[in-house]
Order: structure tokens, then sequence, then C-alpha cells
């Protein structure tokens, strides 16, 4: 279990979720404690995320707040069943709390839909590119080889025994700006060539030509779960980052998405034939760049 001063993205999301449940059921934080023969104060802290809630307790309060059978019910339940255990608990000693819950996040959504206008993102990057990126934008190179561990291991997401769907729009920015040199960057273009054939992936390029547009300089995520009350964006900043959920982010956001897909070029199709390519899309853009290199 997290600190109690630092609680994860899971353990959040699923206290205030239940906060909504209990207020939407009309019942106060003493008739919850109640319900599960507890003290009030154990009530706000698992609606805080300060601490897990077992698989019984949130069933007792999950039924007494009359939420239905069905998707969330579901996925509230596999939330606590799963108590942040995963891969990325082996990078507890050198990654942060929101790294730790962005991979935590990864491997438990549907889909995930995501933005980036300045660099290759990490679920993309080769190895190479990805220590590079590490070494030119940190300070403190003492964990390097873990970093670039980490990075790697996210990516398992793409190709494993369930795959996510994965739907990027990266802009043409990202593919120009030279990360490592030449050598580098022409691997890394071929790697997104590679990982376009995936079935579950699906990748298009902004370019240069279609000028500003509400996202330019906003990376985001857009993480999907079994329902839309369990929708997750995830914003990254210098220094900081912010898991959002609520219906108005995610509306927002999506929207946003929705717009940079129809403006972006049409997704890469490795398998499509060179004659088929009558117009510029995303492929010929990465080999176009590619062989400027």
């Amino acid at each position: 279990m997290a600190p109690r001063s630092q609680p994860s993205e899971r353990q959040r999301r699923l206290g205030a979720e239940l906060r909504k449940l209990r207020n939407r059921a009309g019942l106060s934080g003493d008739q919850a404690a109640v319900i599960l023969e507890a003290d009030r104060a154990r009530i706000s802290n698992i609606e805080a995320g300060r601490i897990d809630v077992s698989r019984n307790r949130l069933y007792k309060l999950l039924r007494e707040y009359g939420c239905p059978q069905g998707p969330l019910f579901d996925g509230l339940m596999e939330m606590a069943q799963e108590r942040g255990k995963g891969w990325w608990d082996e990078f507890r000693d050198v990654m942060g709390r929101s790294a730790l819950d962005l991979a935590e996040l990864e491997s438990r959504s549907t889909a995930i839909l995501m933005h980036e206008p300045l660099f290759i993102p990490g679920m993309f990057q080769t190895e190479d590119y990805a220590r590079a990126e590490i070494l030119a934008t940190s300070e403190d190179h003492t964990h390097d080889d873990r970093y670039v561990g980490f990075r790697m291991a996210r990516q398992r997401v793409l190709d494993g025994e369930s795959p996510v769907t994965y739907h990027a729009v990266i802009h043409e920015a990202a593919l120009r700006v030279q990360v490592g040199g030449g050598r580098i960057m022409r691997k890394q273009l071929l790697r997104l060539i590679e990982l376009a054939r995936l079935p579950n992936v699906t990748l298009q390029i902004f370019p240069f030509e279609r000028g500003a547009y509400a996202a330019f300089s906003r990376p985001f995520l857009l993480f999907e779960g079994s329902t839309p009350e369990l929708h997750t964006v995830y914003l990254e900043y210098p220094g900081n980052s912010m898991f959002l959920g609520g219906g108005e982010h995610i509306d927002e956001y999506a929207k946003m998405f929705e717009k940079l897909t129809d403006l972006a070029l049409a997704p890469v199709d490795p398998e499509a034939a060179p004659e088929s390519h009558g117009s510029r899309d995303s492929l010929s853009l990465i080999q176009h760049v590619m062989y400027e290199l």
C-alpha cells in the first residue's frame, strides 16, 4: 500500500467514485461507517484515497450504495483487487509516484488515446532514443539504466497477452527533432513503422502545414476504462503530472483528440502497396523525414 501521505492514482480514483456513489444514494459518512462497522475516519480515509478498501468491504458498500451489477461495479471491484501490484513494483526505488501510477493505468486500460507534439512517445521509443532523451533532459544520471528499463517495460501493453488498443497522433516536429543524432533517429522512425503494423496500433502524423490548433503544445493521454466513469486523462508538466477524472475533463480531451485525428494525415498503413499512396499520408511523411537523415 502506498504511503498515507502519497496515495496512488488508483486509490484516489476508487475513493472518489465511492464518494460519488454514496452521495448519489443520499447516505452520510456516518451511515457508511455503520455499514462497514467502522468509524467515520475510515470512510474519510477510503474516500480520500489514503487507505485501501478490501474487496469484501467494497462489495458491501457498492450494494448498499445501489450500484448495479455491470461494468462500473466490476471495474471498481477489480481496482480493489489489484492494490497496485504489478511489474512496476520493482522500480519503486527509482521512479516517482506519478510514473508508477502511469504504468499501472496503462496496464488496466482498454484503450489509450495520446497526443505528443515534441518527442516520440515513450510507448514507441527505441532503447537508444529513450537513453538519448533521458541524457538530454535529466540532470542526475545515476539511475539512467533503470529509467530506460522502466520505459521499455511499459511497452509490454502493446504486444502482450492482452494488447491494449493504442491510437497516437504525433506532431511532425517530433520526427524532426534529432534526439541522439541521425543514426538513432533513423532507427526510431523505422520502429514507428514497425509498431504501426500491429493490429492494435493506429499512428497518425500531424504535419507542419496544418498550422496551429487547440492542442498544439499539450501532450496528453486519454485512458479508457471498462466504463466511461473510469476513463482518465493524464497530463504531464515539467516537475508535475496530473490525473483527471470526471465527465467534463474526459469530454474536453475526447473532443480535442477527435479534432486532432480529423486534421492529421491518414494513419500509417504499412501493408498498403506503394501505388495506393495517391495522396500524402502519415507513412509517406515518416519515410520522407527518414530519407532526409
